[in-house]
């Protein structure tokens, strides 16, 4: 399974709960659909399953997560709020949050430089600065965040 096609659709999930407000089981089997069906960039799925629960299971667990994220990241986000982001920019920051603090599977680092490239993937010219700036500073603190939980 390919992790960053997976980490592209619970962005686009995410984002999809919180604009349309529909839940996760509904937005990951939408977005799964059309990078079948769509397969701009000719990858070829075929851990469909896999990539499934990965996505559903991390969509979930940042939606269950929110809240908490989303008070980490405030102490991070000097003079920014997090309802004045950009949505995408928002969706990247929980994911790389939980990534971090809440799943055991992926390396802070590791997590850090996959929020930047889809903030510059799927954000702003300025997004991948925005994000690492933040990321940056959160992990610093990251032990401290894990221990607090």
């Amino acid at each position: 399974m390919k992790r960053r096609l997976a980490r592209e659709i619970i962005v686009q999930s995410l984002y999809q709960m919180e604009m349309n407000d529909v839940d996760s089981a509904e937005a990951v089997e939408m977005l799964l659909e059309e990078a079948s069906e769509e397969n701009e960039t000719e990858r070829v799925i075929t851990d469909e399953n896999e990539l499934k629960a990965y996505v559903v299971e991390h969509v979930n667990g940042v939606w269950e997560h929110k809240v908490g994220i989303d008070d980490m990241l405030e102490h991070y986000l000097k003079g920014w709020q997090m309802s004045r982001l950009s949505r995408v920019d928002r969706q990247i920051l929980r994911l790389a949050t939980f990534e971090m603090v809440f799943a055991d599977d992926v390396p802070a680092k590791v997590a850090v430089n996959e929020a930047i490239d889809l903030a510059k993937h799927f954000g702003t010219d300025d997004s991948g600065k925005f994000v690492n700036g933040v990321l940056g500073k959160m992990i610093q603190d990251i032990d401290k965040l894990k221990s607090e939980l």
